[in-house]
């Protein structure tokens, strides 16, 4: 934790303080401050310096680790095919890196310590070097601990190699961020004593006497009774929320007032990219239609919208024309709306538009919890509470309720601790596996229920139990807006797919945590316990489900490959990075094995991945041995600083690494990626 003497000591060695009216890069200034939104290609060479920074955000002053003395740090832009040389020093007294999100470079360049190098060690340059096959717009942060949420990230633009097919008169970078006057350490461990410590928007008696208006008293204290059982709230929607954050864009907060200036007529490219550690942000400019035309780097279809949620790492790229000189509010407002950052979009500097008011907050539902083909049934004889974390006791066990002890869903102590456990084999529709996990393909009023084989132990407070897919879906809170909401159903690729092949194999992977004990997981397997990667093999398709199990959205970041989002079986799938995973939702995505290495697959909420919400994606070469990197490459398992992970646990000799085969010709059987 930062003490006073130390962020002195960082002011004065830094010698003057980043803020919206100080030592800021071009590309992040206000047009007041000479900012008119065009930037010149900045070259193939360069030189990075990571450090402590005092800054000033919000009027308010604070400590950074920042980029060349920002926050956010340089725009680094180059073009298509170029070799780069990007030279970083650290003078951090502890280890950092670059992660060049989105971006194909060699593995062993990726810059994510202990899976693809050692990291950067204090007063060390590390030197980057890498030529990549394509454009856009993209961003990097660090991937050493939480050192992202302390300002190390910064945006990068890619411009073609030929003409690009996007034409605009003028263009702004626009990067969204969430800021917090604590440290990182202090406020992770303030959500893992308690998840619900920065939510002051829970249900009150008003929404009580309203929800009685509208539902009727019975089905108001059964709605209120199933979510008191179960031991979570319908407004648990962000960990951290404005009450420890200060919303950014561009590093300057709403007092500070960002302008970007246009003439009307113009065709302005906004590209946005979300930045922040922990909040998925919704953005629209009121008034002013955007067409969305690239998302995450790569081009799409023109979609006109009003409205977008963008996860945490993606990025879109939108094109806006306004007809009349007036002033713009530019707004990100937080998923969980307890919060805002609203810049101007004007025709003149020193204009400053009118900051909507927060939108009343959203609350979760029952396909939130995996529960959508049972939203309309009665509720009252459903054993909830053995859903939470921790709860052994089954609830009444009475004529057409559900048992979720005895179907599995209970926590280690109904199934690994030596307890009596029902007969899986003699109950209907019920298996049980070698490993002791059961599997549930149970019908109820003709909704199937999910099949679930990972782990379901005090890890796991939730199993979605009739997952669907909700692709056509804009995002919590966007249902029922007056306007256009983007939704990931409506993209589509710009080009063809470059690989149109069938999958030839598929995999499951459940998005798993204990909201309760604040820990998060693929298939209830957090990090430090994962043993065996997740294999890919050099040439082959491969279809991944991604089911989130969690009442929570998570952005899901593969790293060294992008991916079809499967919105449709044609060949012009969106192709992306990162991809929003809703609660109780079930979507895939078809990707090609093409770039050998290790690979970090994780969730992109900050906090998750910190805790546990991570993988690697080893993709081995065709001839089965495993990836190799340069002798200076060679990698520290432990080195990645994440909380209690122990990456030299990963054991990968030939033996694990051997793919588990698939019987099924047509693909029908889905197995996790833990298994691999």
């Amino acid at each position: 934790m930062y003490s006073r003497r130390r962020f002195m000591q960082a002011g004065a060695a830094g010698g003057v303080i980043a803020s919206a009216t100080g030592l800021l890069p071009a590309w992040a200034k206000s047009a007041s401050a000479g900012n008119t939104g065009i930037f010149e290609l900045a070259g193939n060479s360069f030189d990075l310096t990571v450090g402590h920074s005092a800054v000033e955000i919000g009027k308010r002053r604070g400590h950074a680790i920042t980029v060349n003395g920002t926050v956010p740090g340089p725009l680094l832009r180059f073009r298509e095919g170029e070799k780069l040389t990007l030279r970083v020093k650290n003078m951090l007294d502890e280890d950092t890196s670059i992660h060049w999100h989105g971006l194909l470079v060699p593995f062993y360049m990726d810059g994510v310590p202990g899976v693809s190098f050692p990291g950067i060690k204090p007063g060390e340059t590390f030197t980057y070097e890498y030529a990549v096959p394509q454009y856009g717009t993209y961003w990097y942060h660090s991937h050493s601990g939480l050192q992202e949420q302390a300002g190390h990230y910064g945006p990068i633009i890619i411009d073609p190699a030929s003409a690009d097919p996007v034409t605009s008169d003028r263009e702004y970078v626009l990067v969204l961020s969430d800021w917090s006057f604590e440290h990182p350490h202090k406020v992770f461990a303030r959500v893992k004593k308690d998840m619900e410590v920065y939510n002051f928007q829970q249900r009150t008696i008003g929404d009580f006497v309203s929800d009685v208006g509208k539902n009727g008293l019975g089905a108001t204290l059964e709605d209120r009774a199933m979510w008191g059982q179960m031991r979570m709230s319908p407004t648990d929607i962000s960990d951290v929320t404005a009450a420890a954050y200060t919303y950014l864009i561009n590093g300057h907060a709403t007092a500070d007032n960002w302008t970007g200036i246009f003439n009307p007529g113009e065709r302005v490219r906004l590209r946005i990219i979300n930045a922040s550690a922990m909040t998925i942000f919704n953005f629209r400019i009121p008034g002013l239609p955007m067409t969305v035309v690239a998302a995450d780097g790569l081009n799409v279809r023109p979609v006109e919208t009003d409205e977008f949620q963008i996860g945490v790492a993606e990025t879109y790229d939108v094109i806006v024309e306004p007809k009349r000189a007036r002033a713009f509010p530019i707004v990100a407002e937080s998923i969980d709306r307890s919060g805002q950052v609203v810049a101007t979009f004007a025709p003149e500097p020193d204009m400053r538009a009118t900051a909507p008011l927060l939108r009343d907050r959203p609350t979760l539902t029952h396909k939130d919890m995996g529960m959508a083909a049972m939203a309309g049934m009665n509720h009252g004889g459903m054993d909830h509470g053995a859903m939470a974390s921790g709860s052994k006791a089954p609830g009444p066990n009475v004529q057409g309720s559900m048992d979720h002890a005895a179907m599995g869903h209970g926590t280690s102590a109904d199934t690994n601790d030596g307890a009596v456990k029902p007969d899986m084999a003699s109950m209907p529709g019920m298996s049980e596996d070698k490993s002791g996990m059961s599997s549930m393909s149970h019908d109820m009023s003709g909704g199937a229920m999910q099949e679930h084989n990972h782990k379901t132990d005090a890890g796991v407070d939730n199993v979605a139990m009739a997952p669907t897919n909700r692709l056509d879906e804009p995002g919590l809170g966007l249902e029922d807006v007056p306007h256009r909401a983007l939704r990931y159903s409506q993209l589509r690729s710009l080009d063809p797919n470059p690989d149109t092949r069938a999958p030839e194999r598929e995999m499951e992977i459940h998005l798993t945590g204990n909201m309760e004990r604040y820990m998060w997981s693929f298939d209830g397997v957090k990090f430090s316990a994962v043993e065996k990667p997740i294999i890919f093999h050099e040439g082959e398709r491969l279809r991944v489900t991604l089911v989130n199990d969690t009442m929570m959205t998570h952005p899901i970041h593969l790293h060294g490959m992008f991916f079809d989002l499967v919105v449709d079986e044609g060949d012009h799938k969106p192709r992306k990075h990162t991809v929003n995973v809703k609660p109780g939702d079930k979507l895939s995505f078809d990707v090609s094995a093409e770039h050998v290495g290790d690979w970090a697959f994780h969730c992109h909420l900050l906090f998750h991945m910190h805790a546990g919400m991570m993988q690697v994606v080893s993709l081995l070469p065709r001839d089965g041995a495993a990836p190799i990197a340069p002798d200076e490459m060679k990698m520290d398992h432990k080195a990645m600083g994440h909380e209690g992970m122990d990456h030299g646990s990963m054991k990968m000799s030939d033996e694990t690494m051997k793919p588990r085969e698939i019987s099924s010709p047509d693909h029908s059987k889905m197995t996790h990626g833990s298994e691999h």
